[in-house]
């Protein structure tokens, strides 16, 4: 055992580790590597250089709530105090990405007590490790950074792991695919800018003149035809709906003049059909949100009509519009199918995960009042996101859940991108419903349901851990009869979200060689079954919330280990549950220089 430090220096075979992963550290001691180990704050160096002791660094709070200022790897070794952002030795890097891991109880010190690890981690202390495992890279010295051959982390990979990002990338994704990012990614405006904030109240007016419309279907007893909702779960009786009609008309609901109103809300939809199907290009069209309609007006009798059960009544040739309307709508927006019509919005922080400082509106001014009082002097207001809320999701016994998928990224030139093909469902505590908007029935997040008691109304076979694994829920589709899905329809959708929103944002990663980076994406499924993204995390947590996270968080991360450690010597190595969905061709540089451009010539001179 003492000998072996020698050798892993030899075969290069020395790890280091910063966070919670004590999976990684036992797999690659499994493997005969060495650890040199990361000095936690506050603990004295056991090897002090010079007779000094560790500085007590200052911690500044991060956004997604851990402590900066740890104990970083030093080139000359030992570690040393991370340093301000302005001292040369660092990059500013950022701290503004989606690092979803928590902070946990660390029980390092009855794991890492074994005299021998700690005997050949000090006789490592000096050496540069070869393979790190971190949870951020701005703690770690960069001038050592660029030094180790294999890196878990990518700089700069906000324009796919915060929500900010991937809202803009995916913007510009039809200029590399052919693919609309509203057929997998709820439409997202960033409310810190003065063009995307107008072009959200624009939207957000259409939505709910079209949401007025189904409501006035629904009160006339009409469902429209095509739009007919397939069955979500398997229900006992008294099981809560998952969209629950309107309430009665109270007092002081009623509209001054409904028949205008829903002629004004066909009216708008009229006009956006036209732009939709172009029909606008050789007409003087106004936009529809431009026209003569009071839009303050109109908004608060839609409030009345879908918050306080004010009545609504549509003639004969109203209706038929409607219909007809509302189904050639349907053909033209991919998002359609998502929406209800209560005309439900969800507002974010841009670059926190774990569900913090998420807000679901339903008004306008509400949105918007909600975006300028979480902006601070620090703070930019395009921080914040508002995106359309999936009014219709695919629940399971009357109950929300959403998807963790994990992918990996090996290599940025050529980009290769492997999906794992096991992944795990993350359950409500409450029944789903739209009338009540408590985060215990919107917010999938463990980290946030974990928070809430199991509601005395939830189906008892809701699972207590709140989680499924894919075969469970392969299993369920089969009893419902749609066992085709999973692999005709959510998989193939995620990936092609997967690689889509890669594809758009690779320009602006930090994709180093060597470097790799495990990625945990959050799907949603709508009613028809349709994978809609949420957001991509970067530095998914690996931490354990039941037996189901337990087995596939380990699994998880020995085969990344497989990937990036075996793959290089044996390309035909096992790869465990990942598959290869995406790898493009290398693109080779053109050379900077060498090229001669001069141009050569004589002076005219009078005759």
């Amino acid at each position: 055992g003492r000998l072996s430090s020698p050798v892993c220096v030899q075969e290069k075979k020395i790890f280091a580790v910063q966070g919670p992963y004590p999976v990684i550290r036992s797999l690659l001691r499994a493997r005969g590597w060495v650890e040199r180990k990361l000095p936690r704050e506050g603990r004295r160096l056991k090897q002090q250089l010079g007779g000094q002791k560790k500085q007590q660094p200052g911690t500044e709070p991060s956004d997604d709530g851990d402590e900066q200022g740890e104990a970083v790897l030093n080139p000359r070794g030992g570690a040393q105090p991370s340093l301000g952002a302005t001292d040369p030795l660092y990059h500013p890097w950022p701290h503004d990405e989606e690092v979803e891991e928590e902070k946990e109880e660390d029980d390092e010190d009855d794991e890492d007590s074994d005299e021998i690890h700690d005997l050949m981690s000090y006789l490592v202390r000096d050496q540069v490790p070869n393979f790190l495992w971190t949870i951020r890279l701005s703690s770690i010295d960069q001038e050592l950074l660029q030094r180790i051959e294999v890196v878990n982390r990518y700089h700069w990979v906000r324009a796919l792991s915060t929500k900010e990002g991937l809202c803009l990338s995916l913007q510009n994704l039809p200029w590399f695919e052919q693919a609309d990012p509203n057929s997998f990614f709820p439409r997202c405006y960033r409310l810190g800018t003065a063009e995307e904030r107008e072009a959200f109240t624009e939207d957000f007016r259409l939505t709910a003149a079209r949401s007025l419309l189904k409501l006035a279907l629904e009160k006339a007893g009409d469902r429209l035809v095509g739009m007919e909702q397939p069955p979500k779960s398997e229900k006992g009786p008294g099981d809560p709906t998952s969209h629950p009609v309107p309430p009665t008309e109270g007092p002081g609901s009623s509209l001054s003049s409904p028949s205008r109103l829903a002629e004004e809300a066909l009216e708008v939809c009229e006009q956006h059909l036209g732009v939709l199907e172009h029909q606008d290009i050789d007409r003087n069209t106004p936009s529809p949100c431009r026209t003569c309609i009071d839009w303050n007006c109109f908004l608060q009798d839609y409030y009345r009509v879908a918050h306080e059960g004010a009545g609504l009544a549509l003639s004969g040739s109203q209706r038929e519009r409607c219909q007809d309307l509302l189904r050639r709508l349907a053909e033209q927006l991919p998002q359609f199918s998502i929406e209800g019509d209560l005309n439900v919005w969800i507002v974010k922080p841009s670059a926190k995960s774990r569900g913090r400082g998420i807000v679901c509106a339903t008004r306008l001014e509400e949105v918007l009042r909600l975006a300028r009082s979480r902006t601070t002097p620090s703070a930019r207001v395009c921080e914040w996101v508002v995106q359309k809320y999936v009014e219709r999701p695919l629940t399971i016994f009357g109950t929300k859940f959403d998807i963790r998928q994990w992918f990996l990224v090996t290599d940025g030139n050529p980009l290769t991108v492997w999906f794992y093909q096991e992944c795990y469902l993350r359950f409500c505590s409450q029944p789903f419903s739209l009338r009540h908007l408590e985060h215990s029935r919107h917010l999938c997040n463990v980290s946030v349901q974990k928070q809430y008691k199991t509601s005395a109304h939830q189906d008892v076979r809701v699972p207590p851990s709140r989680v499924w694994s894919s075969r469970q829920f392969q299993a369920y589709l089969a009893r419902l009869g749609r066992a085709d899905v999973w692999h005709q329809v959510m998989v193939p959708g995620m990936k092609a979200a997967i690689l889509n929103s890669l594809r758009c944002a690779q320009d602006h990663m930090g994709l180093r060689k060597g470097s790799f980076e495990l990625f945990g994406a959050d799907f949603l499924m709508g009613e028809d079954y349709q994978p809609w993204l949420l957001e991509i995390n970067s530095c998914p947590t690996m931490s354990p919330s039941s037996a189901v996270t337990r087995r596939l968080c380990a699994n998880v991360q020995r085969d990344t280990l497989r990937l990036v450690l075996d793959r290089k010597d044996d390309p035909s190595c096992p790869t465990g549950a990942f598959e290869l969905i995406y790898k493009e061709a290398a693109m080779h540089p053109r050379p900077a220089v060498g090229i001669n451009l001069m141009v050569e010539g004589c002076s005219l001179k009078k005759p």
